[in-house]
């Protein structure tokens, strides 16, 4: 019988039977491949419950996905995949996502160690990835099946423990914890408004340095700052009592107390960007008895302080159904907001009032509820989400979703534009209708929610998920409507949809027909002179503007086309001139190749912005808007400037466009 065959000899039974199936799917048509796909998961869900299994697989990773493993599945592009999602995946009951789980893992990892050059992600990335695999996963390492896991997977329970090991093995999980701590902290610069994954890897490292049978020995130094800022932020709580405990506590408190209280969650939230449910628990405790010690609770400077003094009443409304232990981060929402002072546009704090008295439709209470659950009201939800987004502009994410346009969209509207954000919130939440114009006629996405087959983003921030699909489906139909035009639809789309703002004039490098190089000289020779201020008379950027980046990997080869907002043009702390922008992707902080590295940090960036020097910036740029009454200097961008920039695209994304490599400016771009 299997079972009782020595363990080498049953795993070269199973790797005959495997590498058996991989030929025959590998041969089989592409129409018959999801016939033979299920006996590669078969067995390789058998050599994982071996020992030297998943060794043996990865082995096998590149031959196992040429042969067609992944194709047609959500893990076909490992550039797409969110590492979030990998805690339900393995502990799913379903068989078949577990093992194309454990393979697409074990893809990767032969990728990150250098034995696998996969063509749509680097070795870099990959290891980036699994890295937030292991620590989102960290308790597999440590700890045996739970009772529910064995009642759900069965036998199947020990596969995801060994996959994590064998994972963390290769990578060295000695190192595993001072890694995820860089990358946390790295992550919460940015100050992103979806902090889910970060609160999982925090709460997963604090899991782990409580338990006694786990020697993690030097690593985890530093982690304290990260753990305490959601477990234990002052003293009165460090010990992480429970709210319920802790709202006992603070109700014996002095004034000294008190004051102690306030200014270190303050400083706690603050420092990292996240939010203790004790730090909401302790807001709502004052603003129904001590609201004098809300400025220093919320940590407000000068103008935070005089906005919530003048819109005292609004400001304590928002707090009562906005912060709670659940929505916590309502209250970092709200405290950014108040610090950009925008409750002093006319228009901002009647919205804010309708926005609390707001009556969500079925649709969107129902959307609400299925991705957030039923903790608090769905209205609470979606308040917390609004105040992030006020909060934090450019902290907007696109999740693992193709919506980078409507991320965009949403950015520049919180950060430019907040009371019509606020107004297309109410319409789109309540009346399940969002209208724009195009060109002076009307586009409704009221037929969005006519049509049962359209798929749907979950992975969104509270606003996002409500307005993504209303704000996709009215693209969509512009996009439409510019068929039979020539050139990129990009021109007549964008200052339509994000506002009257974005500059009509329009330059792209791009032959839209042939995907070929055009114009290249006179298209950097005219961004350089309506943004960068050594050409454009030091005049600095209005608006933000909407423009098109050709992204590339660290191998600096072309993954695609990307939408991004130009926020500003400045000199860093250095003195270099940089192009300061938002990136809706989730993770700014990249690696384009051939040196063009993306900051997020230490180079004058504010939160949510990710910088590069002009020049950098200029050779993934292909598409930007511009004011055509406003000319600049074209003709003063030297031919070293040009020739730099030229040699930065043909060595990435252009290597292949070049439709004569000899090419010169053309005419005619503005």
């Amino acid at each position: 019988m299997t079972s009782q065959l020595p363990q080498s000899d049953k795993l070269q039974r199973l790797l005959v039977q495997m590498d058996d199936a991989i030929a025959k799917l590998a041969s089989a048509p592409d129409f018959a491949k999801p016939g033979k796909v299920g006996r590669v998961f078969d067995t390789a869900r058998r050599i994982l419950l071996t020992e030297a299994g998943a060794a043996a697989l990865e082995s096998r990773a590149q031959t196992i996905e040429e042969a067609g493993s992944f194709a047609g599945s959500d893990w076909a592009d490992p550039h797409t995949l969110v590492p979030s999602l990998t805690q339900q995946s393995l502990q799913s009951n379903n068989a078949d996502v577990l093992a194309i789980e454990a393979l697409s893992e074990l893809r990767l990892l032969a990728t990150a160690k250098g034995d696998y050059i996969h063509p749509s992600i680097s070795a870099e990335q990959a290891h980036h990835y699994l890295t937030q695999v292991l620590a989102i996963n960290l308790t597999l390492l440590f700890s045996s099946p739970g009772e529910a896991e064995r009642e759900t997977q069965g036998r199947l329970a020990e596969l995801p423990r060994m996959l994590v090991r064998h994972l963390a093995d290769r990578i060295g999980y000695e190192h595993v914890i001072d890694t995820l701590i860089d990358e946390i902290w790295r992550i919460l610069r940015q100050r992103p408004i979806q902090i889910d994954p970060v609160k999982q890897m925090i709460t997963q490292i604090a899991i782990c340095r409580t338990r006694t049978d786990v020697d993690l020995g030097n690593s985890g130094v530093g982690a304290e700052r990260l753990v305490s800022s959601l477990f234990g932020p002052t003293q009165a709580c460090r010990e992480d009592p429970g709210v319920e405990v802790y709202q006992q506590r603070i109700e014996y408190f002095d004034s000294a107390a008190l004051q102690a209280e306030a200014t270190g969650f303050a400083r706690a939230m603050h420092d990292t960007g996240l939010v203790s449910p004790y730090h909401a628990m302790f807001l709502r405790y004052l603003n129904e008895q001590h609201d004098h010690l809300l400025v220093d609770a919320l940590g407000l400077s000068g103008t935070g302080r005089d906005s919530l003094l003048c819109y005292r009443e609004l400001v304590r409304a928002l707090i009562a159904q906005a912060v709670h232990p659940a929505t916590a981060q309502a209250a970092y929402g709200l405290a950014m907001m108040l610090e950009r002072g925008i409750l002093y546009r006319a228009a901002v704090a009647p919205s804010l009032w309708r926005q609390l008295h707001l009556v969500l439709s079925e649709w969107s209470h129902d959307r609400l509820q299925l991705v957030f659950g039923n903790q608090v009201p769905a209205t609470t939800r979606l308040l917390e989400g609004v105040l992030c987004m006020l909060g934090l502009p450019l902290g907007v994410g696109q999740g693992n979703n193709p919506t980078c346009q409507s991320a965009r969209a949403l950015s520049i509207w919180a950060y430019n534009d907040p009371d019509y954000l606020l107004q297309i919130i109410a319409s789109a939440v309540r009346d399940d209708e969002i209208v724009m114009n195009f060109e002076g006629q009307p586009i409704s996405s009221r037929a969005l929610l006519d049509d049962p087959t359209r798929l749907l983003p979950f992975d969104l921030d509270p606003v996002s998920l409500l307005l993504v699909p209303h704000l996709d489906y009215v693209y969509s139909q512009m996009g439409q409507l510019c068929i039979g035009r020539e050139g990129d639809p990009h021109r007549w789309i964008n200052p339509e949809f994000h506002g009257w703002w974005v500059g009509r004039g329009f330059s792209i490098n791009v032959d839209v027909a042939t995907g070929q190089l055009t114009a290249l000289d006179d298209f950097l020779r005219h961004f350089y002179a309506y943004y960068h201020p050594y050409y454009n008379g030091n005049q600095p950027l209005i608006h933000p503007q909407p423009a098109g980046i050709a992204v590339t990997d660290s191998a600096a080869r072309f993954i695609g086309w990307h939408a991004i907002t130009i926020q500003r043009v400045a000199l860093d702390p250095s003195g270099e001139m940089r192009v300061y922008f938002f990136n809706p992707n989730n993770d700014s902080g990249q690696d384009w190749g051939d040196g063009v590295k993306v900051d997020t940090a230490d180079n004058g960036e504010v939160y949510g912005e990710s910088s590069l020097p002009v020049a950098l910036f200029a050779s993934r740029l292909y598409i930007f808007h511009y004011d055509t009454l406003e000319r600049g200097e074209p003709e003063n961008v030297t031919i070293d400037e040009l020739e730099t920039i030229k040699g930065y695209i043909y060595r990435s994304w252009g290597s292949e466009r070049r439709a004569d490599p000899g090419m010169q400016a053309s005419d005619g771009v503005v």
